[in-house]
């Protein structure tokens, strides 16, 4: 038997919502009966909340007035779908807490992701696809730790995709975006339809990613002319080349035996160290001038990679984030080793300089700080190389 109760709360919550937001006669709702049963309302068995609000294509027009239906704390179930709501979704969304199901697609709604959605943790399909979103989708998705379906596409996200984990989804779609980078891991078990039209995105199952920048090519071979072998050379041809090569050995020997003659002649001079020099043994790399002309990749003492700038340059990259200062990629080593690695734009120090620098940098030792593992300088190229942090950036975390 149905029990005579009536949810006050949440009826006066929805009026509120109706008497604010323009629509077309296509709700009728009588407030001279229960609000348990309104066209789109459902309650519980005991009608004492709301349990469930559907109003797909009845016309809604403008932006959710805020206090309304976020004050529906009890609603399982939201789909507002198909209707022209626009502006961005209110803050007191974060509200509803108990909130499994919430369907927002084919509206027009505008703003960054709402983070308000967010923090609802319970979530367990979210669509807010063919809307007009934009900027990054947010770290912060991976809160709704009980996502099943997650529809993002035909709006203006750009940016990187974040890491999200996708153990519990079964269905994701970020199609037609602006989104770019590689596509994590965690995500590439989807097919190339959830990423189709996102031209700067890359990673399985799209095309590979290059790497972040490109290996320098060896000089091509030019081609053997047919019969070439087997031309033999004159007999003056001969002679020539041996009376050359003669004459610059003597001139060689020569250039030899006056250097050693002059450096003889002079008074050894005492070793002093540059003004403002670091001693190699205070510098805390590892190789020194040695390693660093063969590899160009310098590593600080205390590092536990094993890696030059050949494997770096092989690296498949994830772009993480872009500062002032350059942008930061997550590197994976052939091996399977994650490093970060910032490359730097607009610096103009020389060598010296910058060595300086980064020496500083290296010595800095903090339970807070990632510490600076290895560094690269060159006219075209200055890279520094850090330890990947699993958990996220500062930034999402905060």
């Amino acid at each position: 038997s149905r029990v005579n109760s009536e949810p006050v709360r949440d009826r006066q919550a929805l009026l509120a919502f109706l008497s604010k937001t323009k629509h077309q006669n296509r709700i009728q709702w009588n407030s001279s009966t229960s609000a348990c049963d309104w066209v789109g309302v459902e309650c519980d068995a005991n009608r004492s909340f709301v349990f469930s609000l559907r109003l797909p294509g009845v016309g809604l027009v403008g932006s959710i007035p805020s206090n309304t239906i976020g004050r529906l704390n009890q609603l399982r179930v939201l789909s507002l779908r198909a209707n022209r709501l626009s502006g961005e979704i209110p803050e007191d969304f974060s509200d509803l807490t108990l909130l499994r199901n919430l369907y927002l697609q084919d509206n027009a709604f505008t703003g960054e992701f709402p983070i308000s959605v967010t923090r609802l943790a319970r979530l367990t399909r979210l669509d807010l696809s063919s809307n007009k979103f934009a900027g990054p989708i947010p770290f912060a998705v991976n809160n709704m730790s009980h996502l099943t379906g997650l529809f993002l596409q035909n709006n203006k996200f750009s940016g990187s995709l974040p890491s999200i984990n996708a153990d519990g989804l079964d269905e994701f779609n970020v199609s037609n975006n602006s989104l770019n980078g590689s596509i994590p891991g965690s995500l590439s078990k989807f097919p190339k339809s959830s990423f189709a039209g996102n031209p700067a995105l890359c990673g399985g199952p799209l095309r590979p990613c290059n790497p972040f920048f490109p290996s320098p090519e060896p000089s091509p071979i030019p081609p053997e002319t047919p019969g070439e072998k087997s031309k033999n050379l004159s007999v003056g041809a001969i002679i020539g080349i041996a009376v050359g090569s003669t004459i610059i050995a003597l001139l060689l020997l020569l250039f030899l035996i006056l250097c050693l003659f002059k450096r003889r002649s002079q008074p050894p001079k005492p070793v002093t160290a540059p003004t403002g020099s670091v001693p190699p043994a205070e510098a805390g790399t590892s190789g020194g001038t040695t390693e660093r002309e063969r590899n160009k990749l310098v590593f600080f003492e205390g590092g536990v990679y094993s890696f030059d700038l050949e494997d770096l340059l092989r690296a498949s990259a994830e772009v993480l984030g872009k500062g002032t200062v350059g942008t930061s990629y997550k590197a994976v080593l052939e091996e399977g080793t994650m490093v970060v690695v910032k490359r730097l734009k607009d610096v103009a120090a020389n060598e010296r300089v910058f060595e300086i620098h980064m020496e500083t940098l290296g010595k800095m030792k903090h339970e807070n700080l990632v510490p600076l593992r290895a560094f690269y300088y060159s006219d075209d190229e200055k890279l520094l190389v850090l330890d990947f942090m699993e958990e996220g950036s500062l930034s999402a975390l905060l």
